[in-house]
């Protein structure tokens, strides 16, 4: 018999669950990046920036695959009633996490000063030595997301991600703010700094951002840390909520053996996937930094004159560094709509995989156009917004430190991406649905074409002196494109569902439209009509059109989705009370 206390979340309401703790982690990074990259400068955020990107793809190599292993496993087992089978997954995850974790940091430490000699930037060691132990505090953590997400609870994962980003947060602002000042006292006592003999202020804060980099990156493992120690006492405390009569009313468990097996085989598809996305954007990061460093050794006077605002006062050794950092500035909004409909094909995975293992058509066709309708209606308004209002947004947050210099840079950069956004949206959603169902070559395949082909292009465009750093955005958007086309036409093939692509595509696009015009024009006439105000330094007047266009903005995208009947009475009934709403939205004709 079940247990009737424990209850499980349908895909969207842990969707919404894990989405709303994914905006208010990346609340808290901007609280936290913002004020970080006009204190250690656009050099400075650029240290940070490459050392994250050997991070992330040995990050992955670590733990990408087994969570989703363990949360797929786990789901199969519970709608089997195997309740034995699913402690025993629990208990072998364990040791291959903490296995995972002491090698993924050694190997990240041995990897580190190969890894600043090819990118030509010795000054990022300090910052990548000093994020290494994160993989293993990560690898802890996984121990139990992934267990947790099998269960169909999304509460554990989501609440220790926002205790990790505000660990990462208080401690990196800190750790940060200690190392400049330390190293300006020194300055001004006409001691070194940080080793080095300094002749001015500029020399001086040259020397520094390496180190302050270095104390931001102290906070990333920080955080780490505090969100491994809430998730190892909610387990203590809570446990799993499977009872007594469940296990021992369970049949017997497979072998350690056979599921340490299916386990890692099924992590290694999974695993190898995720390492050639970060593999990916670890030779973006190179390719782009080699190149820039190429372009800029040969027209150094040209790009001085091509960026002869943002470049004045930059030391010509920071030149590439800072152009790098400028562009990684729109990455934190880029960024910020795939992590949120990332929760949906993390949410998808148990749902499908439930679905799948004992063939409920009806529910996998639910699901797989749920996940992506609803990944449409999230980032077709989302991206076109940014896109639209990227000039004000980037120079509200940026436009007074010491990044503001950089800020002209960035804004192609962020409308280039806000207007494209829904397709790396639709990618890490459309991979964990093939995990799903154990078409787990299928991504594998997308990403390895999607990456030679941005690896070409960033070793063409951005060598051209005219283009230079922009001609990252080139390759990132035909890689996308190529993995959206591929896994689509997968999913459908091998789960035999006709797509509604009305539904899932030209609704929300044509409503995103709308939503981005609204926004242009609202934020156009408001700006217009308001005069300039300023508070404490900070462009009050900024933000009244930004927040203006956005509520108008917001309010014409709603109606326009209502009008269209964007939502589907799947996707409704699936949030929490979804029938009540449902009922509503019926009575005025706004679902079929």
């Amino acid at each position: 018999m079940a247990n009737k206390s424990r209850k499980s979340q349908s895909l969207l309401n842990g969707a919404l669950i894990l989405s709303l703790s994914t905006i208010i982690v990346k609340i808290i990074g901007v609280i936290y990046k913002i004020p970080l990259t006009n204190m250690i400068g656009t050099v400075g955020r650029g240290y940070f920036d490459s050392a994250y990107s050997l991070y992330v793809p040995i990050y992955t190599i670590s733990m990408a695959g087994l969570p989703v292993a363990v949360s797929k496993m786990v789901s199969e087992q519970m709608a089997l009633g195997h309740y034995r089978d699913v402690k025993m997954i629990h208990k072998i995850s364990k040791r291959l996490f903490l296995m995972m974790g002491i090698l993924g940091t050694l190997l990240m430490l041995i990897l580190s000063y190969p890894y600043v000699l090819i990118v030509h930037n010795k000054s990022v060691l300090p910052a990548v030595l000093v994020i290494a132990p994160a993989i293993f505090f990560c690898c802890v953590m996984s121990i139990y997301r992934g267990y947790y997400n099998g269960l169909r609870n999304m509460n554990p994962t989501a609440v220790s991600q926002v205790f990790e980003a505000l660990g990462k947060m208080v401690f990196g602002l800190i750790c940060a703010r200690y190392t400049i000042s330390h190293g300006y006292a020194r300055y001004e006592a006409g001691l070194t700094v940080y080793g080095k003999t300094v002749a001015n202020e500029t020399e001086a804060m040259s020397a520094i951002y390496p180190y302050a980099a270095a104390a931001a990156t102290a906070g990333v493992m920080l955080g780490t840390v505090v969100g491994m120690i809430y998730l190892l006492l909610l387990n203590r405390i809570k446990g799993d909520q499977i009872s007594k009569t469940e296990l021992v009313t369970a049949p017997q468990p497979a072998s350690s053996l056979q599921i340490s097996n299916r386990l890692i085989r099924f992590s290694i598809p999974v695993i190898i996937t995720s390492l050639v996305f970060s593999i990916t954007n670890l030779i973006d990061a190179i390719t782009v930094q080699n190149r820039l460093a190429h372009v800029i050794s040969n027209n150094l006077t040209y790009i001085r004159e091509l960026y002869a605002g943002p470049l004045k006062g930059v030391l010509d050794a920071d030149v590439m560094s800072f152009l790098y950092g400028a562009y990684a500035l729109s990455l934190d909004f880029r960024n910020l709509i795939p992590a949120i409909t990332m929760t949906l094909g993390i949410s998808a995975i148990p749902a499908l995989s439930a679905a799948w293992a004992v063939r409920d058509r009806k529910q996998e066709k639910i699901s797989i156009e749920s996940v992506m309708r609803v990944t449409m209606l999230i980032a077709m308004p989302c991206g076109i917004g940014l896109a639209v209002l990227a000039q004000p947004i980037l120079a509200l947050f940026y436009g007074s430190g010491d990044a503001a210099s950089s800020v002209p840079i960035a804004v192609p950069v962020m409308k280039a991406y806000g207007y494209t956004i829904f397709l790396m949206a639709l990618s890490q959603p459309m991979t964990n649905m093939l995990q799903a169902i154990d078409k787990t070559h299928i991504p594998l395949i997308s990403l390895s074409i999607g990456a030679l082909v941005k690896v070409i292009a960033n070793f063409i465009f951005v060598a051209i002196p005219s283009i230079n750093v922009y001609g990252a955005i080139i390759g990132t958007v035909l890689c996308y494109v190529i993995i959206v086309i591929i896994d689509i036409a997968a999913i459908t093939h091998y789960t035999k569902v006709k797509l509604n692509y009305i539904s899932i595509f030209i609704k929300p696009i044509i409503c995103g439209l709308l939503c981005g015009l609204a926004a242009h024009m609202s934020f156009a006439v408001i700006n217009r009509i308001l005069p300039d105000m300023t508070v404490s330094g900070h462009a009050v007047k900024t933000i009244i059109c930004i927040g203006a266009a956005i509520v108008v903005a917001a309010a014409v995208y709603l109606i326009s989705i209502l009008f269209v009947k964007g939502m589907a009475r799947d996707d409704i009934m699936m949030l929490p009370k979804g029938e009540k709403i449902a009922k509503i939205l019926a009575k005025y004709g706004f679902i079929e």
